[in-house]
């Protein structure tokens, strides 16, 4: 089973995509941001990146949320993609997978429009189709999984489960057992909590795994 570990500062990661959700305030998600390798800003998040020291590897995006200081700055690194039948972090996500960079967190994905916010998550169903993704906010991870997966956990931290399919899960090491259920609604099985320092998600349904800070 694939193990899912939790960030810590200080953790050196291969690839982030910043997105032009909240700006990341978090002590774990400015780490994973400072100490990143490779950073790809959706264009918007530049805008905001921009106030700090950090420069990035790539912008990303349509470019309609470009300022035009930025387009004059960053033009060397800018990658346009005009095309509207997905999101920039859909753009994001597909450019770094197009370099072989296939070890991706996300940053900056949620807050400000909660339909954004709900769109960006359920796109971790997507993109595990061609990457390894997770995403990182100032609350929480969010990692998606089709198959039984171990999580590393801190006891008594607050754990959701959002199934996309209706399959069978069973879980193990969580305060309210679930075993061979079928949930119908996102809210089902939510706020849960780990009793030790792992737990066990089996299903084989699209499921979106969030443990809180």
């Amino acid at each position: 089973m694939k193990k899912y570990i939790l960030p810590i500062i200080g953790q050196h990661t291969d690839t982030v995509i910043l997105a032009n959700g909240d700006f990341p305030s978090h002590p774990i998600a400015l780490s994973i941001l400072e100490n990143c390798k490779y950073l790809v800003c959706c264009d918007g998040a530049i805008n905001n990146l921009s106030a700090t020291d950090k420069i990035p590897n790539a912008i990303v995006g349509d470019c309609d949320s470009l300022s035009k200081e930025n387009k004059e700055r960053f033009t060397d690194i800018i990658h346009r993609i005009a095309e509207q039948e997905t999101n920039d972090l859909t753009k994001a996500v597909n450019f770094c997978v197009q370099q072989g960079r296939k070890k991706i967190t996300i940053l900056g994905a949620t807050g400000k429009r909660e339909d954004h916010t709900i769109g960006n998550i359920s796109l971790l169903c997507e993109y595990m189709r061609s990457a390894d993704v997770e995403m990182i906010t100032d609350y929480g991870i969010f990692n998606a999984i089709t198959s039984d997966s171990i999580f590393e956990s801190i006891p008594q931290q607050q754990v959701s489960i959002f199934c996309i399919d209706q399959y069978k899960i069973t879980s193990h090491n969580l305060a309210y057992a679930i075993k061979d259920q079928v949930f119908t609604n996102w809210w089902q099985a939510t706020l849960n909590e780990a009793e030790s320092n792992e737990f066990v998600i089996k299903t084989y349904g699209r499921t979106i795994i969030y443990r809180a800070f």
